[in-house]
C-alpha cells in the first residue's frame, strides 16, 4: 500500500514537472528596491508560451499571442509590459524596460502612456516582433506593426502600420503611422524619423505583417507540443 502511494505520488510529480516545462517559464519578479511589489504575469488562456520561452514579473499577454523559443518578456525592472491580442514574440526576442521606480518614487521618464495608463513597454494588437529583435522600454509599438529581425526599438514610440526592416535601430524618436524604416538604418533624431518614407502600393513589405500574424496566431492556437521520447 505504501509503495503504491509512493508510486502515485512520483507519477503525479512527474506529470506536474512535464506540465511546467510545456507551459514555458512563467514566474513572478523578485522583490527589489525598483520592484517592491511582486507581480505575477497575467496570460490569456488562448496565448501560448513555448516551453523554451520566458515571461516574468509585471506582464500582461493578450489572446492568441505566441511567445516563441528563446524569447524573453521581462517585467522585472520596468513595469508594466503589455502585449496585445494576436501579436507574436518570435525566437530570441527580448522585451524589457528601464526601471520605472526607484528611491521611493516613480521614474516617469522611463514610461509611456497609453489610454491614460503608464507602461514600460506597450505592444499593440497584431504586432510582430520578429526573430532576435529588441524592444526596450520606455517604448510603444502600435497596432499592425512589424519589427524586423535584429531590429532595435528603444525610448521610442512607433505608430500603427509601420514596418521596421531587419537590423534597423530606432532610438529616442516617434515614428508616424504608415512609415517604414529601411534595413540597417539608424534613426536617432526626430528629423530623421519625420523624413522616413511612407508605405505605398509599390512597397514590397506593405502586407508582410498580415502573413506573419496569420502564421503565428495558428501557432498560438495549436496548443502546447507533446514531449517526444528519445
Amino acid at each position: 500500500m505504501i509503495r503504491s502511494k509512493l508510486l502515485v505520488c512520483s507519477l503525479t510529480l512527474n506529470v506536474l514537472a512535464v506540465s511546467s516545462v510545456l507551459i514555458g517559464w512563467v514566474a513572478p519578479n523578485v522583490k527589489t528596491t525598483f520592484t517592491p511589489v511582486v507581480s505575477v504575469p497575467v496570460i490569456a488562456k488562448t496565448a501560448r508560451i513555448h516551453p523554451l520561452g520566458a515571461v516574468g514579473g509585471s506582464v500582461v499577454i493578450g489572446e492568441h499571442v505566441y511567445v516563441a523559443p528563446g524569447a524573453s518578456v521581462r517585467g522585472d525592472e520596468g513595469e508594466h509590459i503589455f502585449i496585445g491580442d494576436n501579436s507574436n514574440v518570435q525566437d530570441g526576442v527580448v522585451v524589457h524596460g528601464l526601471e520605472t521606480f526607484e528611491g521611493g518614487h516613480e521614474l516617469t521618464e522611463n514610461e509611456v502612456v497609453v489610454e491614460g495608463k503608464k507602461y514600460s513597454v506597450h505592444i499593440g494588437t497584431r504586432v510582430s516582433l520578429s526573430h532576435q529583435c529588441l524592444v526596450h522600454g520606455p517604448a510603444k509599438v502600435d497596432h499592425d506593426t512589424f519589427v524586423g529581425m535584429q531590429a532595435l526599438v528603444f525610448r521610442s514610440e512607433i505608430g500603427a502600420h509601420v514596418v521596421i526592416e531587419p537590423g534597423a535601430k530606432v532610438i529616442g524618436v516617434k515614428v508616424a503611422a504608415g512609415r517604414y524604416v529601411p534595413a540597417l538604418a539608424l534613426i536617432t533624431t526626430q528629423a530623421q524619423a519625420d523624413a522616413l518614407p511612407t508605405i505605398g502600393a509599390g512597397y514590397p513589405y506593405a502586407h508582410l505583417n498580415d502573413g506573419v500574424i496569420r502564421v503565428n496566431v495558428q501557432l498560438a492556437d495549436g496548443g502546447q507540443p507533446q514531449p517526444v521520447s528519445r
